[in-house]
């Protein structure tokens, strides 16, 4: 069967005004079958949406934090850089990618745009925003591929009988996440503390989102090279 042609988002350095690229991102999709490439970063809509007609599938990478504008608010001291360019082409690309429905896979800033994308909202600050009594920490220090907290995952849900698991050890890298959830999502899994840390559009093929990160952890944990696996694998029908 023909590997399926995969496009991943871009990492953007403004400092030296370069593109980027995690190899996780790349080598799991390709040793989970797929072929990835990384687009360019553009907000031409007739480019974007040639990529989205082109490719079978997208992964939805890290990076950035998402614009509060894109939600409603304003920009708040506790909020990190955003970066309008990747704000405006992937608001466009989603768009295009599920009226296709073509299967998406976000990845921590990848899960926090699904749900602005969709109405949902975000803590721009998890630290200073988001009380529990419960401390988990969901900002670790490198190695990243080391897992440092819990998720539970929703039993009965796809992603439940994906990995036949009911909680996974994750690591954790992001100060942003989910506030309200958008109508048009369900939440996967969540951690201890009760943050969202995976989300799924039901209506969809495959749109799924993990606010961990898989690609640091995909050759030593089955479970984030299942999530890998899955994802090529919906791009090939």
């Amino acid at each position: 069967m023909k590997r399926p042609m995969i496009g991943v988002l871009p990492l953007y350095d403004k400092e030296k005004e370069s593109y980027w690229m995690l190899p996780g991102y790349m080598k799991g999709i390709e040793a989970a079958g797929g072929i990835p490439v990384m687009l360019p970063l553009t907000a031409d809509p007739e480019v974007i949406t040639a990529m989205a007609d082109t490719f079978d599938g997208f992964l939805f990478t890290g990076g950035h934090d998402v614009h509060p504008e894109l939600y409603g608010e304003r920009i708040e001291p506790v909020c990190g850089e955003p970066c309008t360019e990747r704000d405006e082409m992937e608001r466009v690309l989603f768009r295009e990618v599920t009226a296709m429905d073509k299967p998406a896979f976000g990845i921590c800033r990848g899960l926090q745009l699904f749900n602005v994308l969709l109405g949902g909202t975000l803590y721009q600050d998890i630290p200073t925003q988001f009380g529990s009594d419960i401390q988990v920490n969901h900002q670790q220090q490198p190695p990243y591929d080391q897992p440092v907290h819990r998720v539970y995952i929703e039993k009965g849900d796809p992603l439940h009988e994906m990995l036949q698991t009911d909680s996974m050890e994750v690591n954790s890298y992001h100060h942003q996440g989910i506030k309200q959830l958008s109508s048009q999502l369900v939440a996967a899994a969540k951690a201890e503390d009760g943050m969202i840390e995976a989300v799924r559009m039901p209506d969809k093929k495959f749109v799924l989102a993990v606010q961990w990160h898989p690609e640091f952890s995909y050759t030593s944990d089955p479970y984030n090279f299942r999530l890998f696996e899955e994802f090529v694998s919906s791009c090939k029908s």
